[in-house]
């Protein structure tokens, strides 16, 4: 960016200052959240807890080898509605942003450098021309450019439309996404270590039933997952 590209980006944020997507404060050019927000931000730091609480729910069903969360999902926190916003309110930037966050911690941390193919939670057609984009996919692009991977958009399907997870009991959610992914192109997918990617992680219900497709139509790969945000009970951080 030249200077004066920059002198044009000072003068528009004094006029229009950047609003934090968390706080709705001002917030400086360049930032992804304000201060404030990015100071106390409810992290879980499993990113770099092998065997973690996360990756624990997953064995004996799943051969998952990494999980983890970026945030706690927590009731009335302002960062819970920030999630809602980019997952209904077409703010799907938040998500890139976060997404970029979250996949520097996971550098940082050594443990996700073999994994080689980010594989967004895939939308069904129809939900996904209601809203518009898949914010599983924003999140995934942002952690795919800080670990230096690329993103499988299409090898995976949601073949089923199915209602939303979000005022199912925990035993409906199970149900209501059992058998509703399908494997389009193996070969895209054979061999690789990937990392299933998803917004908010509550039982686990959604990312279960994708890698389960995916083991099921090609055996050799392997996985880990990585959200945006868990619950503690979730993450097996609480009984």
């Amino acid at each position: 960016m030249s200077m004066f590209s920059d002198m044009l980006a000072d003068a528009a944020s004094l006029i229009f200052p950047r609003r934090c997507p968390v706080c709705g404060g001002a917030m400086a050019r360049g930032g992804m959240v304000c201060t404030l927000c990015e100071l106390t931000a409810p992290l879980t730091g499993l990113w770099s807890e092998a065997g973690n609480g996360m990756a624990q729910r997953f064995w004996g069903m799943l051969p998952v080898e990494h999980a983890s969360a970026f945030l706690w999902y927590v009731e009335g926190s302002p960062w819970r509605a920030a999630v809602h916003r980019f997952k209904y309110g077409g703010v799907w930037r938040t998500a890139y942003s976060l997404g970029r966050w979250y996949g520097a911690l996971m550098k940082e941390s050594g443990l996700y450098d073999g994994v080689d193919v980010a594989v967004p939670v895939p939308l069904h057609y129809r939900r996904l021309l209601g809203r518009g984009y898949n914010q599983a996919e924003y999140v995934a692009e942002g952690i795919a450019r800080e670990l230096g991977i690329r993103v499988d958009r299409t090898g995976v399907r949601r073949h089923r439309y199915n209602r939303s997870q979000t005022t199912r009991s925990k035993h409906e959610r199970w149900d209501n996404v059992e058998g509703i992914f399908s494997v389009r192109r193996p070969e895209a997918l054979a061999g690789r270590h990937l990392l299933l990617v998803d917004d908010v992680f509550t039982t686990g219900a959604t990312v279960m039933s994708l890698g389960s497709a995916i083991i099921e139509a090609v055996p050799d790969v392997r996985l880990s997952v990585a959200v945006l945000a868990a619950t503690r009970r979730s993450a097996g951080q609480e009984p």
